[in-house]
């Protein structure tokens, strides 16, 4: 079995169709996932797909995108679910499991890097206090998030580098820090020489599994719009060949770390 410790089932292209969705996911051997989610009027809507859905999970944070128009009632709407998940969540409230995705996107400027990191370090402190995981959203700015994570001793082991598309020298620098990894379908697309360098590189207990859907399907199916969990087969396979595993191996490690990481029930 596997785990998609990282989608957005709260797009139209997977609403529209969620159920549909999951029942793919569970025939392809997918049978948790962690519906990700990137304002806080976006993890109310998540919540809501929980209780009839005992596979899914639901990570909440606020993207760097949204730095600059974040109000205050939104921040605090997001702090109370992390502080008193039985508030929203009620009897779903165990199936919280981080906080994220937050981080910086300097490849983008919707945002000021001062804003996006103001917001960035009201969350990783939420984390802290709810003794929470956090979900990271790093795009040329990794250097930078490193060094900020590296205040937050507490927060080792805690840390993952989604839909992770470096090299081995930042690698390096993350498995040092005590965080994770998680890799998407970009891993195997054909110009991800360096990703795949990276992925030989990780030890099998500091990575985890991703679709990132309804974004960027894997080969064979890269046309395939939108990406789903049950396309999370693809990766597996790629990263299992490539690290010379069986592929049984490499679905029992990752879906132990993920078990281990978000404390999955």
């Amino acid at each position: 079995m596997l785990v998609d410790t990282h989608c957005h089932l709260t797009f139209d292209a997977l609403l529209s169709q969620l159920d549909d969705v999951l029942a793919r996911a569970a025939q392809a051997g997918v049978d948790r996932l962690i519906t990700v989610t990137t304002t806080a009027e976006e993890a109310a809507a998540a919540a809501a797909l929980l209780p009839p859905r005992p596979s899914l999970f639901l990570a909440a944070g606020i993207h760097p995108h949204e730095a600059a128009h974040t109000s205050p009632a939104q921040r605090d709407a997001l702090a109370r679910l992390h502080r008193e998940p039985g508030e929203l969540l009620g009897s779903t409230a165990g199936r919280l499991v981080a906080v994220g995705e937050t981080g910086l996107d300097f490849h983008y400027d919707f945002a000021t890097p001062a804003q996006q990191e103001e917001l960035f370090r009201f969350q990783l402190e939420l984390a802290c206090e709810c003794g929470r995981p956090v979900i990271i959203h790093a795009r040329e700015a990794e250097q930078r998030v490193c060094e900020i994570l590296g205040e937050y001793p507490e927060l080792r082991e805690k840390v993952v580098f989604h839909c992770y598309s470096a090299g081995p020298e930042l690698t390096e620098r993350i498995l040092a820090g005590g965080w994770y990894v998680s890799f998407t379908g970009v891993v195997t697309f054909k110009n991800a020489e360096l990703i795949r360098r990276s992925a030989r590189q990780v030890p099998d207990d500091r990575f985890m599994l991703e679709t990132d859907a309804p974004f960027m399907s894997p080969e064979p199916v890269r046309k395939q719009r939108p990406c789903e969990p049950a396309l999370l087969v693809h990766t597996a396979r790629l990263l299992a060949d490539l690290r010379q595993q069986s592929f049984e191996h490499l679905a029992a490690v990752t879906t132990a770390n993920a078990q281990r990481f978000f404390e999955l029930s």
